[in-house]
Formats: structure tokens, C-alpha cells, sequence
């Protein structure tokens, strides 16, 4: 393994999901600039996030509605032939 490529600033970092309020202390060299007061009663550098494993649907079983009829109706007017 080559030495000096990976970073050495690795911190314990609270991860915030935005959807669900789930937050979870974990180590990584992530930047910000906000603070949340942990469990411990520690204050953790924080990071929010907009999905995570406890929202999204693959480990949750629940699927997303996504507009895909708008969208393909959008293409097909985009793109049809002139007459």
C-alpha cells in the first residue's frame, strides 16, 4: 500500500438524515462547520445528510414515487418529429 495518500485528519463526526432526524457517530476527515451536542454529552462536529441507510428505500423495503410520466412526456414533445 503506497504511504502518504490517505488522509491522517480523521475526527469523530455526527451524520444527521434530514428525512427521518436519524443521527449516528461515526470517524471521518468529512469539513463542516456546525456542531451537535452528542449523547455523551460531547459536542461533535456536524454533517447533514439527505439520505441514509434508515431512509433509503433499498434497505428499507419501501419504494419512492418517482414522476417518470411527466418526464417521458416531456422528452416525447421535446424530441418529435416536425411535420
Amino acid at each position: 500500500m503506497k504511504k502518504g495518500i490517505h488522509p491522517e485528519s480523521y475526527r469523530l463526526v455526527v451524520f444527521k438524515d434530514m428525512s427521518n432526524e436519524h443521527t449516528f457517530l461515526t470517524r471521518s476527515t468529512a469539513a463542516t462547520k456546525e456542531t451537535i451536542t452528542w449523547e455523551d454529552g460531547n459536542e461533535y462536529p456536524l454533517v447533514k445528510v439527505e439520505i441514509s441507510n434508515t431512509s433509503h428505500p433499498f434497505y428499507t423495503g419501501k419504494s419512492m414515487f418517482v414522476d417518470t410520466a411527466g418526464r417521458i412526456d416531456k422528452f416525447n414533445k421535446r424530441y418529435e418529429k416536425k411535420k
